[in-house]
């Protein structure tokens, strides 16, 4: 069995049907005695270019390693499939299970936004602890 990274594209009107697609998918695979080493749903995205008057699509990411029977079973139900208006199949020569740098930036981004809230927040309650000592010292 090969290794194959599988992005696909989902037209944005049929994104609450993604999480039956992958498990679909999945379970093709498996049933073919193939194994599932990464799945990513990176959710809705803008597309670089529209694609038939589309400008979004909800992206979905898989590691997997599979027979070409298997391989071409799923591309098979990806043409075939109206909501999925883009594939994308590579093989890897090996599994991959950490992390893709989509998802990492993506993570850091969120990271980055919770640590810039952060301090707004904790210096409002730094003055307000001030002013209250202050009225605390103006009492005595």
């Amino acid at each position: 069995m090969r290794h194959y990274e599988i992005i696909f594209l989902v037209h944005p009107d049929q994104s609450e049907q993604v999480g039956g697609m992958v498990e679909r998918y999945t379970k093709l695979i498996e049933e073919d005695g193939g194994k599932i080493h990464r799945l990513e749903d990176w959710g809705r995205r803008q597309l670089a270019y529209a694609i038939n008057n589309v400008h979004k699509a909800h992206y979905v990411m898989l590691n997997v390693e599979c027979s070409g029977k298997a391989l071409a079973e799923l591309e098979d139900n990806f043409r075939y499939n109206d909501a999925v208006i883009r594939n994308l199949v590579i093989r890897r020569d090996e599994a991959e299970t950490e992390q893709s740098e989509m998802l990492k930036a993506e993570e850091n981004r969120s990271e980055r936004r919770e640590r810039r809230d952060r301090p707004e927040s904790d210096s409002v309650n730094e003055n307000d602890s001030d002013s209250d000592s202050r009225d605390n010292n103006a009492d005595e």
